[in-house]
């Protein structure tokens, strides 16, 4: 028929024609297939301001990426993926594959899974070396662990980092070992041992304390036992995300919701394929450890996101913008008497530009202390380091009763110029800036 029509007759004139044929005739008319199209999801609509409806008051981060203070903020690249991926289903399995294969190509290593944080990123990776060398299944962890079945269950360190976060290994049914030198080291090993975990920032601090990393590593590969470091906010700088398996780590764990600013409760662990493969089997969605460890596609989607994200930086560009941030501040106090002013990086975690400021109380009226405290009560809640009038800083960084120090790489933008009005009112006018109950400093 669409032959004796011509050849100009298109596909669309032509089912028009037999549509007013068979209407003519008194048939029901053919309807044109309607292909769909691929969904085209898009961004949602300016939310509502939850934090306001709840009461809840924003803060501005002057310290760093501590849990408490929710760790970073999103780029806008990644909070935009993030609202894309929420629009649509996917088979949560495959997005996991697919986030560690798109980023251990990106991060220079064999494997990589996307975790509910580095602590769980702690938890997976002792399970996938209790079953490496138990050759047990992920249902058997952690009750089985340490029985007669399967007797395997020792995880190395050093005494001095032994850490609150062990707690994320002992959830494998492992038992921790304590070392204080070299030659402990060596003979801690049996046929019961796993796994070896080393602290990264108090590998570095700590130098006189520690076994230096490459005598860790190849004393543990030795002995046949994969070694798991600790990294988690150890980003900047930005080449630790692949420095760390480059040296030789089997495993190695990194926040996502600090230095990398993927969402808050996301992580990563990095390593051999082996490990990697065996921590899938025992994270979510599976029904291994890490079932409650759930990390929801919005959390996958903008882990990737961050790691494009972080990888399109650079540490010179990057502390380049928090140096001028520290600059604002320090001219907004340098008149002040007495005040010295200093911009330094300590040498491990948070590896950032940090304000140190230092001056006579008695000469300006107000202790650093006072000072901490005024401004976390202030009219918007300014949170200065931790470690603001405390007598000793474990960061590596100059640090006494008389110091205030500001980090600037959590502000959002314009936040200096807040906190460089409201710092010079509480060291000029302490009482008109929030209020002042003392409390001890938090220990050293």
């Amino acid at each position: 028929m669409a032959e004796e029509l011509g050849t100009a007759v298109t596909r669309r004139r032509f089912l028009r024609w037999s549509q007013g044929l068979m209407a003519a005739v008194g048939l029901a008319p053919v309807v044109e297939p309607v292909v769909a199209a691929a969904k085209q999801p898009s961004l949602p609509p300016q939310g509502v301001d939850y934090y306001a409806k709840l009461g809840v008051k924003p803060i501005i981060n002057a310290y760093d990426t501590v849990t408490n203070l929710t760790a970073s903020t999103m780029p806008p690249e990644v909070i935009a993926s993030v609202a894309l991926a929420a629009k649509q289903h996917v088979q949560l399995a495959e997005l996991q594959r697919a986030c560690g294969r798109y980023i251990a190509e990106k991060l220079k290593c064999e494997a990589a899974l996307v975790s509910c944080g580095a602590s769980s990123a702690l938890s997976l990776a002792t399970a996938a070396c209790v079953q490496a060398a138990n050759g047990c299944k992920p249902g058997d962890i952690p009750q089985l662990i340490g029985t007669a079945q399967f007797p395997k269950n020792e995880v190395i360190l050093l005494k001095s980092q032994r850490y609150e976060y062990e707690h994320a290994m002992y959830l494998a049914g492992i038992k921790l070992v304590e070392v204080s030198n070299i030659e402990e080291y060596k003979r801690a090993f049996n046929e019961r041992t796993v796994m070896t975990n080393y602290l990264n920032k108090f590998g570095i601090i700590y130098k006189d304390q520690s076994i230096p990393m490459e005598d860790w590593i190849r004393i543990a590969h030795e002995h046949g036992v994969p070694c798991h470091c600790d990294a988690a906010a150890d980003v900047p700088p930005i080449s630790n995300l692949w420095k760390f398996t480059g040296m030789g780590f089997d495993l190695v764990c990194f926040s996502g919701g600090k230095g990398i600013r993927g969402p808050q409760n996301a992580g990563l662990l990095l390593g051999k394929k082996k490990y990697i493969d065996l921590a899938e089997a025992n994270n979510n969605p599976g029904v291994g450890i890490g079932r409650g460890m759930k990390v929801a596609k919005e959390q996958l989607v903008g882990m990737v996101a961050a790691v494009d994200w972080i990888l399109a930086q650079t540490d010179e560009g990057l502390d380049r913008e928090w140096t001028r941030r520290c600059n604002v501040i320090s001219d907004a106090v340098k008149d002040i008497p007495t005040m010295k002013s200093s911009v330094m990086i300590p040498p491990a975690e948070n590896q950032v530009p940090h304000l140190i400021l230092t001056y006579d109380p008695a000469v300006v009226g107000v202790m650093p202390r006072e000072v901490y405290l005024r401004l976390q009560t202030d009219t918007t809640p300014i949170f200065l380091s931790s470690y603001t009038g405390q007598a000793s800083n474990p960061q590596g960084l100059p640090s006494s009763v008389n110091t205030i120090i500001v980090e600037t790489w959590m502000m959002e933008p314009g936040d200096e110029y807040v906190v460089a009005k409201r710092l010079r009112k509480a060291l000029t006018d302490p009482k008109s800036v929030g209020t002042y109950v003392p409390r001890p400093a938090r220990p050293a």
